[in-house]
Formats: structure tokens, C-alpha cells, sequence
């Protein structure tokens, strides 16, 4: 993993009201279809996906709470918002964008899956709901957890959510099974890595083999050596990457009782983390 550049995409967390296009023309193909109006009574013409989508962009970045989303900013009202995210989280819409996005990614050589971390991150949990324990680093108030692979340059791979009670290296396995199957180029898809990179915490023999038996080679540091194996040089690109998800407010601090609603916005937060690497006009 040397030689990576340091310089990675910026995140802004402001708002004009008005979605990017290269986002709406990934996302629109991956959509539901609606359903057809009636010819007598239709009712109220629904809101355009497009503006629902700005309203849940607004809230992710914002960190607000969905009846405070700003309808003569955004053009829909925050509850109108979050039925969209429900509906389009129980489609894998988020999901799938992510998956095509690592593909445009691998197809511009702007992915190299060869190396990757993983690492953990805390974080309050103020609702309660699945996926939620007491949390080891915050006096076991209730909290969740997001794991994370990146790969070399810092490009989510995937992102998982537990409870705050999870001991990191217990989503390990997990973590590697999230990746989706990398394609854009001619070949087998990609979906592992061939060295990982990990922190003391997942320094078990037992996790060290089952990494070999996947043909993948574990570089996890030891507990009770002194620093300076030299892993850290190479570690902080995840460390980075939860710096860029958090910039995201809403990610900061779980609100959402629902554990797919919180995973939906995580991996919509990561696909423009990616689409970011693709368009840094974005």
C-alpha cells in the first residue's frame, strides 16, 4: 500500500437545494417504478424522486431531524423524504448504486482492491433499536458500530452496522462477505483482497488462518509489541474514510430505530464517497 496519495476527495456538507446530475443519473435507473395513476380521482400528483432524493441528501448531510428538512429549500416535506428512503432502502437501491459505482471506479483503474484495511468506529445510538448495546468507550450508554474495508486509496468497499457491544474482529468475516462483486473490467468480478491490513485489535490466530484459508495474507499488527511495526503507515487511509462518513451529520449519531434505514444512508454516504474519486466536481 506505499505510494498512496494523501489527497482524497473533499467532502462538503453544504446544500443549494439542487441534486447533482452525475448522482440523479446513477441512482434514477436503480429506482422502483411508481405506480400508475388513476384515471378518475388520481389525487395528489406525487412528488418527483429526484426531489425526495435532495430532501434525504439534505437530511444525511445536515444531520436534521426528517420534519425539520426545509420544504421551500428542498421542495418536499421530511416525512414525504423518509418513505422514500424506506421504500428505496427495501429495493437495494443503495446497495446496487454502490456496486456499480466500484465497477466505474475498477473501469477508470481507480480501485486497487489488492490492499485494504479494516477498523471500527463508535457511535451513539439515541433511540434505542436493533443493532444497538452498551457501548465500551462511552460508559455503556447505548451505542452502534460501523465496520469498514477500504481499499488502498481509501475507497469503501463495504460498511456494516452492529451493535457497540461487537468486538471488532467478530464482523471481520462479515465485513469481507459485504463486498459486492467488483466488476468493469473483462474477467471474473473481484470480491476479496489479497493482503489486509488491521490493528491490534483483531490480533487473534484464530481470524490469522481463517484469512489464509480465503487466500488472503492478514498484516494485522501484535498486542504487546512496542509501536512502530510500521502498519500505521499504511493503516490510516481507513481512519480517513470515517473522517470523510462522518463529515455526513447524520452518520455522526444513529437516530434511526430502523437498522436498514441507518445502513441505507451509510452506503449512500459511501457511493458519493466514490462518485466523488470518479467527478471532483461533485
Amino acid at each position: 500500500m506505499r505510494g498512496v496519495c494523501r489527497a482524497g476527495p473533499e467532502v462538503s456538507t453544504g446544500f443549494s437545494g439542487r441534486l447533482p446530475d452525475e448522482l440523479w443519473d446513477r441512482i434514477a435507473p436503480l429506482l422502483p417504478a411508481r405506480p400508475v395513476r388513476r384515471h378518475r380521482h388520481p389525487g395528489r400528483l406525487p412528488v418527483p424522486d429526484r426531489v425526495a432524493l435532495a430532501g434525504i441528501i439534505y437530511v444525511l448531510r445536515k444531520g436534521v431531524a426528517w420534519r425539520g428538512v426545509p420544504r421551500t429549500v428542498v421542495g418536499c416535506s421530511g416525512v414525504t423524504a423518509w418513505r422514500r428512503l424506506r421504500d428505496w432502502t427495501e429495493a437495494s437501491v443503495w446497495s446496487r448504486l454502490h456496486a456499480a459505482l466500484l465497477g466505474e471506479l475498477r473501469r477508470a483503474d481507480l480501485l486497487d482492491i489488492d490492499d485494504c484495511a479494516v477498523d471500527g468506529s463508535h457511535i451513539r445510538a439515541l433511540k434505542g433499536g436493533d443493532h444497538v448495546g452498551p457501548s465500551p468507550v462511552d460508559r455503556a450508554r447505548p451505542g452502534s458500530k460501523h465496520h469498514l474495508i477500504v481499499d488502498r486509496h481509501g475507497t469503501p468497499l463495504a460498511v456494516t452496522l452492529t451493535g457497540g457491544n461487537r468486538h471488532d474482529v467478530t464482523q471481520l468475516l462479515p465485513r469481507l462477505d459485504a463486498i459486492p462483486s467488483i466488476r468493469g473490467l473483462r474477467g471474473r468480478p473481484r470480491r476479496k483482497p489479497r493482503r489486509l491490513y488491521a490493528d491490534r485489535g483483531y490480533d487473534f490466530d484464530k481470524y490469522r488462518r481463517l484469512l489464509w484459508e480465503r487466500g488472503i495474507k492478514p498484516l494485522i499488527a501484535r498486542r504487546g509489541e512496542a509501536h512502530g511495526s510500521g502498519l500505521g503507515k499504511v493503516r490510516w487511509v481507513v481512519e480517513r474514510t470515517f473522517a470523510w462518513l462522518h463529515q455526513f451529520k447524520r452518520l455522526r449519531i444513529r437516530y434511526e430505530r430502523r437498522t436498514d434505514l441507518h445502513q441505507g444512508l451509510l452506503q449512500l454516504a459511501c457511493s458519493i464517497i466514490c462518485l466523488r474519486r470518479l467527478r471532483a466536481t461533485f
